[in-house]
């Protein structure tokens, strides 16, 4: 059986991340799996990607910690002696309006996107260069390009998201004369699990489906499509993108 890469996944417990493993997991394939607190929900998704044939080693922690994407980097080393691609997946949408975001809303966003995704690319760095295979991908958000659309607002998360994706084009021009790719991909409205975070009530989404050209709300598998696309050979000459997956929402 070829060996296949290892594959850090944050935020794989539910939602857009479980999909992501459901799409990439198979034989020869390593996964490091991580959440934050739902361990039940990553061990259900750990046994998916097993029944798969894919090794799997799971991994708890606040990314907010610095301390935390260091140790998923190392896990995934010790576990599987080394780590060819990271897929940046954990976040929360918060929405507010300036009257009431708080500042430590703010912090919390930098700390768990754009500061985690640079903890864990850095801690990755020389096993990214290293690697065939070396990838990036970072989910980010239409907020950090549309504002106050279907009058919600999401200026945290906004600003989160857009420091994501600055950080991560800088990053693929530098990865890029080492072969390896840096992406971002960008859903639109999601329909979101039953027992999922919600940033927006179930009207709101109802609505958003009006705003959203193609008449629909984009699926989990809509994303993980996607992401597993470019974590794959095929995608080798793609890097420095943000790919929006979103109905047409953000069509000028």
């Amino acid at each position: 059986m070829a060996k296949g890469p290892t594959i850090l996944v944050t935020g794989a417990a539910g939602g857009i991340g479980a999909e992501i493993v459901r799409h990439i997991a198979g034989p020869g394939v390593a996964l490091l799996l991580h959440t934050g607190a739902n361990r039940k929900g990553l061990q259900a998704v750990a046994e998916e990607a097993r029944g798969r044939g894919a090794r799997v080693a799971v991994e708890t922690g606040d990314l907010g910690d610095p301390a935390v994407p260091a140790r998923l980097v190392d896990a995934a080393r010790g576990a599987f002696g080394g780590l060819d691609q990271i897929v940046s997946n954990a976040g929360r949408a918060h929405q507010a309006r300036f009257e009431t975001l708080e500042a430590d809303d703010l912090q919390a966003a930098f700390a768990t996107m754009p500061m985690a995704f640079f903890h864990l690319v850095k801690a990755g760095l020389a096993d990214l260069r290293a690697s065939p295979q070396g990838r990036v991908v970072a989910i980010s958000s239409f907020v950090a390009h549309a504002f106050g659309t279907n009058g919600m607002h999401f200026p945290a998360t906004g600003a989160a998201k857009a420091a994501l994706e600055a950080l991560a084009k800088s990053l693929a021009a530098q990865l890029a004369p080492d072969g390896v790719t840096v992406n971002c991909v960008v859903p639109g409205f999601v329909r979101k699990a039953r027992d999922g975070h919600r940033a927006i009530t179930p009207a709101s989404m109802e609505s958003a489906r009006a705003v959203t050209p193609n008449g629909t709300l984009g699926e989990h598998a809509d994303i993980a499509a996607l992401v597993a696309f470019l974590l794959s050979p095929h995608a080798r000459h793609i890097t420095g993108q943000s790919m929006h997956v979103d109905g047409g929402l953000l069509l000028p």
